[in-house]
């Protein structure tokens, strides 16, 4: 009985153990911590209880699943089924996905290809270029749809998916080509590519890229009109209303109207002299519209075979090299080859193969079609007896109607024409429809011969926007690690020469205002009252001593004012004569002269301010602080120049001197003709010096004789002696009156009442009171105004300046230009780099992503 009880309580135990270790790995199974199986032959317990729980479930559970197999199947079906439908109508809807796609997947095709050439020059990246390119136009030449059926339902403004507003990166990489060409545009060494369209004269180059803008504003002509190389940069933007056009270079923008642009165009065309023929100086034209794709194209005057008589002889050749500068790698070269001319003579095609041995860059495209017959434009468009590995388009871009031809049908309505007999611009639209629709039309009717080739506009559309895909991202890596040589080289020197110090055009003329500023300041405290009385009593000094000159000190009877004894009558006569002089003096118009001396005082003084400053090498801002001075101070001249006039208006009528002015006045005299008698002592010492005393005393006998006349020349003086001479006798006798007065002045002259023998000591009193009155209204009106407005007036017209005037105003120092340079260029260097990089980090990663979903 007791060991009965024994084992039923150790089953129990081993059972209910059992039943623990089951549960707990369990869970761990089910976590998928025992996954491999010698986890489970390790552990008896667990292993047995697996091995039975299989046994006896096995069977039961394979005929449930099996008999449930065909639901599930049904089941799984049908919701992928829905998953595929609703992702695929998602991804139409998404075309930007599908464009970027297609790029990124025709790019990473090639990385294999190019890996094994890839170097750190641009050549390298060329031959990437060229071999990703012929790729991918091998297999879109050999997919092509029939001609016609896909073109009726195109739309006049279609882009062939080229505007995409959330990615495009074409776009990105010709706005890196854009900066690019600002930081080295006179050489190729840093640049990514471009489309250069070459061809002879009258090939149909205008005529294509026209078509490719849908917009006539090329010159055209028999004679020779592309002088200079047209860069054309082609920028979708499809939240513009019209097409615009914009010359960086000219400083011209969004132009609407093409016939002013085709204007710009010929003008710069004929700047180009008689002598030179053509030149290598580019014109820069930007066109940005909703109707236009990503592209960069470079416009080259034509080839001629021979030049005509009022041509250099050189010509022929100075096109080839231009041409061939252009056409070196990177670049694509779009070879213009018209239909009715056998291509073993198109210059074109003889060009690039000159530069592109193996026809890895070059496209060929066939202009005029129409005027040969559909079989032997097939055979051209075949690739076969001129072959390129980018192969030929062929296109029709000229109206039907304006040529010559065995197949002369019109599609086209005739045209409205200006007085010149030139489409008007409203028109251009209509042409370019037109134009569309007869090559349209003539591939739709002809599409059995085109079956198999590349044709239309759209179709070369399309191509080139490939091919400038493929070429510029295989040379971004080549491109960002020249980019960062330049860098660091352009870091060293602007470390090494400017210390790393940033400086604007902007920052750079706002503190050379700020110093001006300064110093006008500290003009405005030192021209006070006392400074303009000085210089308005000086000059009035100046009219009295002329006065005095012309009223008195050649008089012969100035003798009698030293006599007592003078005579009632005389004593009148010199009264008038005193009241004539002062009434000269306050009629001279005062209030206008010293209006005008206080202007040029002010002017003169800004000018050496600005002598004194960095502003002198910069004739802009000098001219600009003038004309804002004159302005400020012409505001308030008429005003002033009254008010001062009706506040010495009393002194016209009436003077009153008090004793303290005339004693005043008497110093001041007396130091006045001192003066006077110094300077003109001083001028006949000088002239004795150069003529001799003794035969100067002479000379000055002999005209005293003759009456002081030297009209003619005497034995053995000269007409240049005689008038040293006659000056010394002048000066001579002016010494002697001043002497005299001096005398008189120092003598008498010592009350109010003996002004009629003292005019010098009259006439400065009344100079002084003429003085101090226009001093106080100058001062208020004129001064007070000028300083406060003058700062705000500068200010304003320097904030109307352009940034290119201030770009302008700094470079004319050639310090401050070097130094804005070099930093420039060491920004566009990091912009540039940093627009690349994150175009090769997009790359890189969305070829880890594809990778993965591969695997």
């Amino acid at each position: 009985m007791q060991n009965h009880c024994t084992r039923i309580i150790l089953r129990w135990r081993d059972k209910h153990v059992t039943s623990i270790l089951f549960k707990r790995n369990y869970h761990l199974i089910k976590n998928n911590s025992y996954n491999n199986s010698r986890h489970l032959i390790n552990n008896p317990i667990l292993f047995q209880l697996n091995s039975k729980r299989l046994i006896s479930s096995f069977f039961p559970r394979i005929i449930t699943r099996v008999i449930k197999l065909p639901a599930y199947i049904s089941g799984v079906m049908a919701a992928t089924g829905s998953i595929i439908a609703y992702k695929i109508d998602s991804l139409k809807q998404s075309d930007y996905f599908v464009n970027l796609k297609s790029f990124l997947e025709n790019m990473f095709q090639n990385d294999s290809i190019t890996s094994g050439n890839t170097s750190s020059s641009s050549g390298g990246a060329n031959s990437g270029a060229v071999v990703a390119s012929t790729t991918i136009l091998a297999a879109n030449s050999s997919n092509d749809q029939e001609v016609g059926d896909d073109e009726d339902d195109d739309d006049e403004n279609e882009i062939d998916n080229t505007n995409d507003d959330m990615l495009n990166l074409t776009k990105q990489m010709i706005e890196i080509r854009t900066i690019l060409n600002k930081i080295d545009s006179s050489s190729n060494h840093l640049t990514l590519p471009s489309i250069v369209v070459i061809g002879s004269q009258s090939s149909g180059k205008s005529s294509v890229l026209e078509s490719i803008v849908g917009k006539q504003f090329l010159p055209k002509g028999s004679n020779m009109v592309t002088k200079r190389p047209i860069e054309l940069t082609l920028v979708n933007t499809p939240n513009l209303k019209e097409t615009t056009a914009d010359f960086p270079d000219l400083r011209i923008y969004n132009l609407k109207n093409f016939k002013e642009v085709e204007k710009i165009l010929i003008d710069s065309n004929l700047s180009v002299s008689m002598r030179e023929a053509i030149s290598e100086e580019p014109i820069q034209l930007t066109i940005k519209s909703p109707n236009v794709p990503d592209l960069s194209l470079v416009d080259l005057p034509g080839y001629i075979q021979i030049e005509a008589a009022d041509q250099p002889l050189e010509l022929k050749s100075k096109i080839a090299n231009l041409c061939d500068r252009y056409l070196q790698a990177p670049n694509i070269i779009l070879a213009i080859s018209p239909a009715d001319v056998d291509l073993a003579n198109s210059s074109a095609l003889r060009a690039s193969k000159r530069v592109d041995p193996t026809s890895s860059r070059t496209i060929g495209v066939i202009t005029k079609l129409d005027l040969v017959d559909p079989e032997t434009a097939r055979d051209i468009l075949n690739n076969k007896k001129y072959p390129l590995k980018m192969g030929y388009v062929g296109v029709i871009t000229k109206n039907i109607d304006s040529r010559d031809g065995t197949n002369k049908k019109s599609f086209l309505a005739p045209l409205k024409k200006s007085n010149d007999g030139h489409p008007n611009d409203s028109s251009n639209n209509s042409i370019q429809s037109q134009t569309k629709q007869f090559e349209r039309n003539y591939f739709h009717e002809n599409k059995k011969y085109f079956s198999n080739c590349q044709v239309t506009t759209k179709k070369l559309r399309e191509k080139l926007i490939k091919i400038l895909e493929i070429s510029m991202s295989n040379a971004l890596e080549p491109t960002s690690t020249l980019i960062q040589q330049e860098l660091d080289d352009t870091s060293y020197l602007f470390k090494v020469e400017f210390n790393d110090r940033q400086l604007t055009a902007k920052s750079y003329l706002l503190n050379n205002i700020d110093v001006f500023k300064l110093a006008v300041k500290q003009f405005q405290e030192n021209f006070n009252r006392i400074e303009l009385r000085s210089i308005l009593k000086a000059d009035l000094d100046q009219k009295v001593l002329d006065f005095l000159a012309t009223r008195y000190w050649k008089d012969e009877n100035l003798s009698e004012l030293g006599n007592n004894n003078i005579t009632d009558d005389e004593m009148l006569y010199w009264h008038k004569k005193l009241e004539l002089a002062s009434s000269s003096l306050t009629k001279i118009g005062v209030g206008r002269q010293a209006t005008m001396l206080v202007t040029n005082s002010i002017l003169k003084e800004l000018d050496n301010i600005l002598l004194s400053t960095q502003l002198r090498n910069h004739d802009l801002i000098k001219n600009l602080v003038t004309n804002t001075a004159v302005d400020v101070l012409n505001t308030k001249y008429y005003t002033t120049a009254d008010q001062v006039e009706n506040c010495i208006k009393p002194f016209k009528y009436e003077i009153d001197l008090e004793d303290r002015d005339w004693v005043i006045s008497h110093e001041h005299s007396i130091r006045l003709l001192k003066e006077e008698f110094r300077q003109a002592n001083e001028q006949l010492q000088k002239i004795k010096n150069v003529v001799g005393n003794r035969k100067l005393q002479q000379v000055m006998n002999y005209l005293e004789k003759n009456n002081n006349q030297i009209d003619k020349e005497t034995l053995g003086m000269s007409k240049l002696l005689l008038e040293r001479c006659s000056e010394a006798l002048f000066l001579e006798k002016r010494l002697n009156v001043l002497s005299f007065r001096l005398k008189l002045l120092k003598n008498k002259c010592n009350s109010t009442s003996e002004k009629d023998k003292c005019p010098e000591i009259f006439l400065d009193a009344v100079s002084d009171k003429l003085t101090s009155t226009a001093v106080l209204f100058l001062n208020v009106e004129l001064l007070s105004d000028f300083f406060y407005n003058f700062p705000i007036e500068l200010d304003k017209k320097l904030n109307k300046l352009s940034e290119e005037q201030i770009e302008l105003f700094a470079k004319e120092d050639p310090k401050i230009s070097r130094h804005i340079e070099l930093q420039k260029r060491k920004e566009l260097l990091e912009l540039a780099l940093e627009k690349i990089d994150s175009i090769l980090v997009f790359r890189k990663s969305y070829k880890g992503i594809t990778k993965s979903n591969n695997l």
